[in-house]
């Protein structure tokens, strides 16, 4: 059995995120009208979740607990290590910092690359051609919604696969980059070891220590730095990107979160506007998140086979009009 949390939305504080853009109205907290009552926590089957989403056309969010049955780990997990990724200050601002990061990208995005999509990503394929998912809004850069095979995909944090130069805009691949800097740093990959044996972030950063020696590459266009094509922590989420987010959360007639904490604003502020428009909220997650309070039904459960049931349970949406 499942352990669900069935509540109402209750209103709170604005928090803060890592990742932010400029202030908008619809960033503000939620001011609803419940009281901030302790929540009702029963034990129920995955009943009130189909009950809540029965008939709708889902909006998706998605965070680093729907990678980690393919061998990606997350950042907040309650069985996940203690880590602090690095900064978009950071790594603009440090030599150091930076070279210590793309020796460890140098290695942890070869993982990555390999990795595989599971159930839950591939339940979510099964829905969206179901017409039950809209579409979805990833936190993750691992790009494996889109190797499952889900059309409309939202990469809110940008991807692992690509490169851009911070001077001229120009952009890479990631592969094309791993070749240079195999050639700037021959048999470093085979000084660290297996890649399996080095344990690996989402945003795939790899934990190795003995990074001085290594030489980054700059643009081989302008010689400006170059960086991963993903929002770091500090660093903004282009406005273009969370404006396509917001519409498809509006498209949508609930709000589905799988996986996430949404520890950080750039996710949370889908969720509140969703509750603010009326719209039914569901998190399926292990542990409590910061978006709980907006939810009429929160799962603490994994994301694999909640979404996997979900596929086989759910009905088609309601014909509008």
């Amino acid at each position: 059995m499942h352990r669900i949390r069935v509540h109402a939305e209750v209103s709170g504080p604005p928090r803060t995120g890592q990742r932010s853009t400029p202030a908008d109205p619809r960033e503000q907290a939620y001011r609803g009208e419940v009281s901030t009552d302790a929540r009702q926590v029963t034990t129920a089957s995955l009943g009130d979740v189909v009950d809540a989403l029965a008939g709708h056309r889902l909006t998706v969010l998605t965070g680093a607990g729907v990678s980690t049955d393919s061998g990606i780990p997350d950042y907040r997990g309650p069985d996940s290590p203690p880590r602090t990724p690095m900064t978009f200050q950071q790594f603009v601002g440090d030599e150091a910092f930076r070279r210590h990061y793309w020796a460890r990208n140098h290695v942890g995005w070869r993982h990555v690359n390999r990795t595989l999509p599971n159930k839950g990503h591939q339940a979510l394929v099964a829905l969206e051609q179901r017409g039950v998912v809209l579409g979805i809004i990833t936190q993750n850069v691992d790009l494996l919604h889109e190797a499952a095979g889900s059309r409309h995909v939202i990469d809110l944090h940008g991807r692992y696969d690509r490169v851009v130069c911070l001077e001229c805009g120009t952009v890479i691949g990631r592969r094309e980059l791993a070749d240079r800097l195999d050639a700037l740093n021959p048999g470093f990959a085979d000084e660290i070891g297996a890649v399996a044996d080095v344990e690996i972030a989402p945003d795939a950063d790899a934990v190795i220590e003995a990074t001085s020696h290594f030489v980054a590459a700059d643009c081989a266009r302008c010689g400006g730095m170059l960086k991963p094509d993903i929002v770091y922590f500090g660093e903004t989420v282009p406005r273009e990107r969370v404006e396509r987010a917001y519409a498809l959360v509006d498209a949508g007639d609930a709000l589905l979160v799988a996986g996430s904490s949404l520890t950080v604003q750039s996710g949370l502020r889908f969720v509140r506007h969703a509750a603010q428009a009326g719209k039914p909220v569901v998190v399926v997650n292990r542990g409590a998140t910061r978006g709980d309070r907006y939810a009429v039904v929160t799962l603490d459960a994994g994301t694999s086979e909640t979404l996997t049931e979900l596929a086989e349970v759910l009905p088609a949406p309601r014909a509008s009009g």
